[in-house]
């Protein structure tokens, strides 16, 4: 059976560095760890793992929620938000970067997506920041990180899919436990794109002119309502969280077709299709990924696995910043529902053995992969940010580095004070397990 177990890891780790996509890499694996681990009839369990691992009613959510980040990038949404933003900040030193933060961080609460975040303010934002007198490279940077708030702050996709794969884990628990530590890690975005912009005369040709408050906050307001109809949905009790994203798909349309009249039939078609194939893709990664999550724990690698990193040491703390470091590694290659695919399993019986809350756990994971989002070698949401800008990507790395080392500060905060996370859904009443 350890032949077996080695086997599994060692194909699948690979067929990732020939570069075999993730979803492949999985079944494959999974593969092959049952045909050695058992015996060849064993699998015949391939159809019926493939199938369990997306016949769960939460995942519903998923393509629902893809779907709303898609409609409000075309339905202009982000063009009114920046109005908003700059009419709350107004003219100051670094204040249109500080315009585009606040505006991934609202966006954030309405697509769940980092990449999708940072597409919609990239292509908004960085012509008006080049203007200002911002280098592409700085606004890329700044773009990037703050998008990657977007799979901390709810609806956030990854953290659906660790409630499905945690038994017992609320996901409104969840979602509330991330509002906190995601207006924390745009603070930590903010605090050296601020120093930054200063020490370096960034946007020294900002306009000095405020836009009107009150103008700004009605054009932007149907935008806004959206992360309030998400989350005072899922407190009232009045939509479950898949529901909920049937609600703000509705609401989306209804923003983009009625009220600001942004979108046509051919657009509404336009974003069916396109957020059709990246669910497809996403779908397609949790099916095969669920080959390998039984083969592994049926003939019992995760728990050997799991074992073996206790045996590292008898301090929690060492465990846990080893996780830390092994997660923070992942994000940098991998996207964040895989991550928690193939990690999960192994970190289950981890998280169990030492009785952490897994609430405050998936808030710790999803803050890793959020800043792997933005961090060398792939870094996908810099790969986007970078693209619009039209810059080479390590033109980035020099600002990169600051706010990279701001957000690990703050994962530190939310290590050292637990209630950082868990404090909200205490007090909104949430079970947390």
């Amino acid at each position: 059976m350890f032949e077996a177990n080695l086997a599994l890891l060692l194909v699948f780790a690979a067929l990732m560095l020939i570069g075999t996509p993730i979803a492949v890499a999985l079944g494959v694996g999974g593969a092959v760890g049952i045909l050695l681990g058992l015996d060849v009839f064993a699998l015949g369990t391939l159809g019926t793992n493939t199938y369990n691992g997306i016949a769960k009613y939460p995942l519903i959510a998923i393509p629902l929620f893809i779907l709303t980040g898609m409609i409000f990038e075309r339905s202009g949404v982000a063009g009114r938000l920046v109005g908003f933003a700059q009419a709350c900040i107004g003219p100051r030193r670094g204040g249109l970067a500080l315009v585009a933060i606040l505006v991934c961080l609202i966006m954030g609460g309405m697509s769940g997506s980092g990449p999708a975040d940072a597409a919609a303010v990239a292509t908004v934002m960085i012509p008006s920041m080049l203007r200002a007198g911002y280098p592409k490279p700085f606004s890329a940077s700044v773009i990037a990180a703050s998008a990657s708030t977007a799979i901390v702050i709810p609806p956030s996709i990854a953290l659906i899919v660790y409630a499905v794969m945690v038994p017992g884990t609320d996901l409104r628990a969840l979602f509330a436990a991330g509002v906190i530590p995601g207006l924390l890690v745009g603070l930590a975005v903010a605090i050296p794109t601020v120093m930054l912009s200063r020490r370096n005369n960034f946007g020294e040709a900002e306009v000095a002119e405020r836009p009107p408050f009150w103008p700004s906050l009605w054009d932007a307001l149907p935008g806004l309502m959206a992360p309030v109809i998400i989350l005072g949905g899922l407190r009232s009790g009045l939509f479950t969280p898949t529901e909920t994203a049937v609600v703000a798909v509705f609401y989306g349309l209804l923003v983009g077709t009625v009220l600001y009249r942004t979108m046509g039939w051919r657009d509404i078609y336009r974003v069916l299709v396109e957020s059709a194939k990246i669910s497809a893709v996403l779908m397609l990664i949790v099916s095969l990924a669920g080959i390998f999550a039984w083969a592994g724990s049926t003939m019992g690698a995760f728990r050997l696995a799991a074992e073996a990193l206790l045996t590292v040491s008898d301090s929690q703390w060492i465990i846990l910043l080893l996780v830390m470091g092994l997660l923070l590694l992942a994000g940098m290659v991998l996207d964040g529902v895989s991550i928690y695919l193939i990690t999960l399993p192994l970190l289950i019986p981890i998280v169990t053995a030492f009785e952490w809350s897994f609430v405050w756990f998936g808030i710790l994971m999803a803050m890793n992969i959020a800043i792997g989002q933005f961090t060398p070698p792939v870094a996908v949401n810099l790969m986007v940010t970078a693209k619009v800008a039209s810059v080479p990507i390590e033109s980035t790395f020099r600002w990169v580095g600051w706010i990279l080392l701001s957000m690990i500060t703050a994962l530190g905060l939310i290590i050292a004070f637990p209630e950082i996370a868990l404090w909200l859904p205490r007090v909104l009443g949430y079970r947390i397990t």
